[in-house]
């Protein structure tokens, strides 16, 4: 499933990490909800393939240790969203549809 482009009318912000909001629900180490708001990454989603990372011009993406999820035992963290230049190739690299992007956030 992919990530829900209206998380931030859907859901509510649960806590902070690395200076970016977390959108719950969150109950680890199973659910670790949606981080970022102008990028965001559902770590739900995320199997951690690693192209938004290696692709990412301005390197928005951070590896982060999520260990006992069952998709991945670490995400593409958007610890550097402030960056983003909208180029977009995180969002159509992703295999699983985890990221999205919104200028308008």
């Amino acid at each position: 499933m992919a990530i829900d482009p209206n998380f931030d009318e859907n859901r509510e912000v649960v806590d902070s990490h690395e200076g970016h909001d977390v959108w719950g629900p969150v109950d680890e180490p199973e659910t670790q909800g949606i981080h970022g708001t102008h990028v965001a990454v559902d770590f739900d989603v995320c199997i951690a393939d690693g192209a938004c990372v290696e692709d990412c011009p301005v390197d928005v993406f951070e590896w982060v240790d999520t260990p006992g999820h069952p998709e991945s035992e670490r995400k593409a963290d958007p610890a550097n969203e402030i960056q983003c230049i909208d180029c977009m190739l995180c969002v159509d690299v992703c295999p699983v549809d985890a990221i999205d992007v919104d200028s308008s956030r």
